[in-house]
């Protein structure tokens, strides 16, 4: 015989996936918005060099660059997340992340408009990602961290610049190792 339930038990599967969220992230600024990216998954920090264009690719791809001798794709974030353009600043700036796609990983780049800080960010500081009206929108995002009166956006950077971004990347050498 079943026992009557005291009350709505906890969502454990939410409760499973904000604890996977805890970590420390890299917090960085587009626009308005504060957002942040798993450090695991950042590699390096640059000032923004000189982008060499490649033709018939999604607007939001920047181009190229060369990093030390190896040639890694550039997403400007403001395109793909369809904010309003604007000039580069002397704090734009590039970070070289590592990004699974659907057989291997490889390096890519992204232009913010300014890196702010790491986050060292708990549990019971996170949120999952609300649901939003168009899934395609909030698929990037992986939860949301309430830290120092504010909500950074938490980003899944596999699902920003992952397979959809593989065109771009099919003439590089892969990074898998």
């Amino acid at each position: 015989m079943e026992t009557a339930k005291s009350g709505p038990r906890p969502n454990e599967a939410a409760a499973s996936r904000v604890n996977e969220l805890a970590g420390k992230y890299l917090t960085f600024v587009l626009a308005d918005g504060e957002y942040g990216l798993a450090v695991r998954k950042v590699r390096e920090i640059i000032k923004l060099p000189p982008i060499t264009a490649v033709p018939q690719v999604a607007p939001w791809i920047k181009g190229v660059i060369n990093l030390r001798g190896k040639v890694i794709p550039v997403v400007d974030l403001r395109l793909k997340f369809n904010v309003a353009a604007s000039d580069y600043t002397d704090r734009t700036c590039i970070i070289v992340v590592e990004v699974g796609l659907r057989t291997s990983t490889m390096l890519m780049g992204i232009i913010v408009d300014s890196v702010s800080d790491v986050l060292s960010v708990a549990a019971d500081e996170l949120e999952e990602a609300p649901a939003f009206g168009d899934r395609s929108a909030s698929a990037y995002v992986d939860g949301l961290a309430k830290v120092k009166g504010t909500v950074k956006i938490l980003l899944n950077v596999d699902r920003v610049c992952g397979a959809e971004h593989a065109e771009v990347g099919s003439f590089l050498p892969s990074a898998a190792s």
